[in-house]
């Protein structure tokens, strides 16, 4: 899939602090399974799902929400798109090249606590079983 400029709001959460300009690239630890380097940069064209990148991202800092756009090429997410939710109603993506802050979403809402609660028991406990939820 190409990204075609403006024609579509992507957003990528995380714990960084960035600015607009920054790039975000492949080649950190994966917040998820074994916390292997990742191969790949993942974005979102829904809230909710960069909401939780945000919630679940390995750090101290305060969950953070960029608009982003791709530098490159960018394909379905297979990690949730063939495994979890056919389709992609997620809006779920991936990219090998790098993606661009052009900007923050500063007035986001988190998940309920309980809800949050229950997903990062569930990441915890995939954790433990060594289940590898990133497939580079």
């Amino acid at each position: 899939m190409e990204s075609k400029p403006g024609s579509q709001t992507y957003y990528h959460g995380n714990k960084a602090d960035m600015k607009i300009g920054d790039l975000i690239k492949p080649g950190f630890n994966s917040n998820f399974g074994k916390g292997n380097i990742a191969k790949y940069v993942y974005l979102t064209a829904t809230l909710d799902a960069a909401t939780w990148g945000a919630e679940l991202a390995l750090g101290d800092g305060p969950g953070r929400i960029y608009m982003v756009e791709p530098t490159g090429q960018i394909e379905d997410d297979p990690n949730l798109t063939d495994k979890k939710f056919p389709g992609n109603p997620t809006k779920s993506y991936r990219s090998m090249s790098p993606l661009r802050v052009i900007g923050e979403v500063k007035d986001w809402v988190g998940h309920p606590p309980e809800k949050l609660k229950a997903m990062k028991e569930m990441v915890e406990r995939s954790r433990q079983l060594g289940i590898e939820a990133i497939e580079d």
